[in-house]
C-alpha cells in the first residue's frame, strides 16, 4: 500500500506553486461561465426564491378607492394640493428622468393630452420621483416641456400610490376616486388614457 502511494506523493511534491495557480485559474475560467448560465436558467424558470413583483403587487391604490391626499411643490415654486383639484378630472403621472419610457411620455403629453383637453375641467399633474430640482429642470429644458412639473425628491408622495416602477399613470375623478391605474406607456395606453379622460369629462360637463 505504501509503495503504491509513493509515485503519487512524489508527483504532488514536485507540482510547483505557479503550476498549481495556473491550474486553478484555468479551472475557474472554465467553471465560471457554467455557473453563470446555471443561475440564469434558474432565474428564467422562476426557480430563484426572489421573483420580480408584478404591477398589481406594487400598486397600493385600486380603482374605486379614494386617491391619497398630498401637497406637492412644483418646479415653478408654487404648490398644488390634490383636494384643491376636486371638480376636475386629473391625470396623475409619476416619472423619472432616467426612464426612456417616461421620457417618451413626457414628450407627447403636451400635444396628446394637455392641448387636447385644454379649456375643459381637466388637469395634468406630472410628478418626478426621487430626483433633484436641478435634474428635473435640465430634463424639462432639454425636452422643451412647458407644463408645470411636481417634485417628490424623497418619494413620499409616490410611496402613497406604489412601491416601484415608472411611469405610473392614475386618472382621478372629480370627486377624488381612482378611475384608472396603468404602469408603462405606449400607443395602447395612450389611447386608453384619452378614452378614460374623455369619458370622465362627459359625466361631469
Amino acid at each position: 500500500m505504501t509503495a503504491y502511494l509513493r509515485p503519487a506523493l512524489r508527483q504532488t511534491r514536485f507540482f510547483s506553486r505557479s503550476g498549481l495557480t495556473r491550474h486553478l485559474g484555468l479551472l475557474y475560467r472554465t467553471v465560471q461561465p457554467t455557473i453563470v448560465l446555471f443561475l440564469l436558467v434558474l432565474a428564467l424558470t422562476g426557480c430563484l426564491s426572489e421573483e420580480i413583483p408584478t404591477e398589481k403587487e406594487t400598486t397600493l391604490v385600486r380603482v374605486g378607492e379614494e386617491a391619497p391626499h398630498f401637497t406637492v411643490g412644483m418646479l415653478d415654486d408654487t404648490a398644488i394640493t390634490l383636494s384643491d383639484l376636486q371638480g376636475n378630472v386629473v391625470l396623475l403621472t409619476f416619472f423619472s428622468t432616467w426612464c426612456p419610457t417616461c421620457r417618451k411620455q413626457m414628450q407627447q403629453m403636451q400635444t396628446q393630452i394637455v392641448d387636447r383637453f385644454a379649456d375643459r375641467k381637466f388637469r395634468f399633474l406630472p410628478i418626478n420621483r426621487g430626483e433633484t430640482q436641478q435634474t428635473v429642470q435640465e430634463f424639462c429644458r432639454e425636452l422643451g416641456i412647458a407644463f408645470s412639473v411636481g417634485l417628490d425628491p424623497d418619494m413620499s408622495i409616490y410611496s402613497l400610490y406604489a412601491t416601484r416602477y415608472v411611469p405610473r399613470n392614475f386618472i382621478i375623478s372629480p370627486n377624488g376616486k381612482i378611475l384608472l391605474s396603468e404602469t408603462d406607456y405606449d400607443a395602447t395606453i395612450q389611447r386608453l388614457l384619452i378614452e378614460q379622460i374623455e369619458q370622465a369629462l362627459q359625466t361631469t360637463e
